[in-house]
């Protein structure tokens, strides 16, 4: 069996309510998805996170040279992505361009051989993961920290135990907001915070210090992600786990990020950092620093599924007879392009993703509504 193409879609929609964070705003969604197909016409597909035109063009690059190679092969294949973009991408797009590609071949490899993705990586540790959604983003409002609270009792009424909430404005109106989501929320559901590198040290300190009292489970990208030595001062700073690595590439980027001792939790997004084939490494390379894991994940459910089952085969660092539970992010933003062309085998029950066992990712596409987000 050989592959026989690769195709490359960037899919478009504009926001009826466009929102905003730290850095810039949102008025469209634009993703760049990958189709990759055998000979004998079995078809599997990826993701990519980051500028989708870019992305694409990444994509074309480095599939002249894995056409005809075996779907069976994903490391030799990764390799062979690696070494020819390794001289002008050790970061950024093309690698992400690689995670795109690498997924889809790793779907691929699932139907071919009909099992799920995580009997692929080496067996499923867990049926049930625990996703936390993604939300909370600023927009116009005329009081947002109540309209941030009410969304975030939506999230709870549909069952999430967890919800993470954007900051970044400016330390007194993150305290504020913050306050008021863990009223609205009481105490029995997790709250984190991710301020999108928005603050230098000293003013990560101070939030952290004014937002400890409303049990913060994790703040996310505090400060740039080129500053690991600040990172590592904040940790002894604040009681609040830190977290952090969606901007990090490939298990050396991840390296660096780790034995800085930046970090409590390792953020990989898989669609970005290398893919399937190399977030298994990281998560080796995590274990040995006793870091915990939870992927970044902002895309449709292809994305959001290869977390799925990657979570899925993590190791429980360190081992217990009761653990604790494993995180999965759920973005929860309007993003059409995800819940319309994209199918995923699970649902969100009672705060509770059950493992897919579909072969591959476990994801259908919508072919009428691709066609009609299609650039």
């Amino acid at each position: 069996m050989k592959i026989k193409s690769i195709e490359v879609f960037v899919l478009n929609d504009k926001l009826d309510k466009p929102f905003y964070f730290s850095q810039w705003s949102y008025s469209e969604r634009k993703i760049c998805l990958v189709k990759l197909s055998t000979d004998e016409g079995v078809v599997g597909w990826g993701e990519g996170y980051g500028p989708a035109d870019v992305l694409a063009a990444g994509v074309k690059l480095l599939s002249q040279y894995v056409i005809g190679m075996n779907p069976l092969d994903n490391e030799t294949i990764w390799d062979v992505m690696y070494r020819r973009s390794l001289d002008y991408a050790r970061r950024g797009i093309l690698v992400a361009a690689i995670s795109a590609i690498d997924m889809a071949v790793w779907d691929v490899k699932g139907k071919i051989l009909n099992v799920p993705v995580h009997q692929l990586l080496g067996g499923k540790k867990r049926d049930i993961i625990t996703p936390y959604a993604t939300g909370l983003y600023f927009r116009e409002e005329k009081n947002l920290p109540k309209a941030l609270a009410d969304e975030a009792i939506e999230y709870k009424e549909l069952g999430y135990k967890a919800v993470k909430m954007k900051v970044g404005m400016t330390i007194e109106k993150d305290i504020e907001m913050v306050r008021e989501v863990r009223k609205a929320i009481g105490d029995d559901m997790e709250l984190m915070v991710d301020s999108n590198h928005a603050y230098n040290l000293r003013e990560a300190v101070k939030l952290s210090k004014a937002i400890e009292e409303y049990d913060i489970g994790w703040f996310e990208e505090p400060v740039s992600p080129e500053f690991y030595s600040q990172y590592a001062e904040l940790r002894n700073a604040t009681t609040i786990p830190i977290a952090g690595g969606e901007c990090e590439y490939l298990r050396y980027g991840f390296h660096q990020l780790l034995r800085s001792n930046a970090v409590d939790i390792a953020q990989p997004d898989i669609a970005a950092c290398g893919g399937l084939t190399e977030v298994k490494k990281i998560s080796t390379l995590a274990s040995t620093y006793g870091k915990e894991i939870v992927p970044h994940s902002w895309g449709t459910y292809i994305a959001i599924s290869a977390a799925m089952h990657f979570i899925s085969n993590l190791d429980n660092v360190p081992g217990r007879m009761f653990n604790s539970n494993f995180w999965m992010e759920h973005d929860r933003t309007d993003n059409d392009l995800r819940d319309q062309v994209t199918i995923p085998d699970f649902e969100v029950k009672n705060g509770e993703i059950k493992v897919s066992d579909k072969p591959g990712l476990g994801v259908t596409i919508d072919e009428d509504a691709f066609k009609s987000f299609c650039k």
